[in-house]
């Protein structure tokens, strides 16, 4: 399978709290919901059909829990929504030290050799294993060269605050451009392939 990384973020680069503040998963932080306004139709359509294309979905501990709660849990009854009918029918995998009985169905707890569990997973057949979210994960796993696509859906918003997909000293990676298109409400998709270490002058 191959390992595609889907993260929303803001102009400055934060991920944190797309969807709304969560004083469980996000305490003190009060900028939360800031991709809800920029939301359109065409925007919303493109993330759902990502999320159907996935023949697996791979997260760290605080998205599972999140997502377990929300998508497996309040709305799991939604199923003519993309997300839900996605999420509830394909196979989970969570990386984590911590987790010992997950609730959400088909999911399986990634522990231990992290590493060589998800070479296992990328080396059988299938399409994509999708990570949304997940910004610690998404991280390791491209210091670890496991990532082969990361789409970055990028809201035309300065935040100020909040984490940031990349921190301010990480890996340095070469990005070669595979895909991008903008959406009315100026939604920016941008789809790249990792390439190693960059070049410099």
């Amino acid at each position: 399978m191959k390992l595609i990384t889907n993260t929303q973020i803001t102009v400055d680069g934060v991920m944190q709290a797309n969807g709304g503040n969560n004083p469980e998963f996000d305490p003190g932080f009060d900028r939360g919901g800031w991709a809800l306004p920029l939301g359109d139709e065409e925007s919303t359509g493109y993330i759902g059909e990502f999320y159907q294309r996935a023949d697996a979905f791979l997260f760290g501990r605080r998205t599972y829990e999140l997502f377990a709660g929300y998508w497996g849990g309040v709305r799991k009854d939604d199923v003519d929504d993309p997300f839900v009918s996605s999420l509830n029918s394909r196979p989970k995998f969570v990386a984590s030290n911590t987790i010992t009985d997950p609730q959400w169905a088909d999911t399986t707890v990634l522990s231990g050799d992290v590493e060589s569990a998800i070479r296992e997973l990328k080396g059988k057949p299938g399409g994509e294993l999708q990570v949304h979210g997940s910004g610690q994960l998404i991280r390791w796993l491209l210091e670890r060269e496991l990532v082969d696509e990361m789409t970055l859906i990028v809201f035309p918003v300065v935040v100020g605050g909040g984490k940031r997909l990349f921190p301010d000293a990480g890996r340095d990676v070469a990005l070669e451009l595979v895909e991008s298109r903008t959406f009315p409400t100026g939604i920016t998709v941008q789809t790249y392939r990792p390439g190693g270490r960059p070049q410099y002058a």
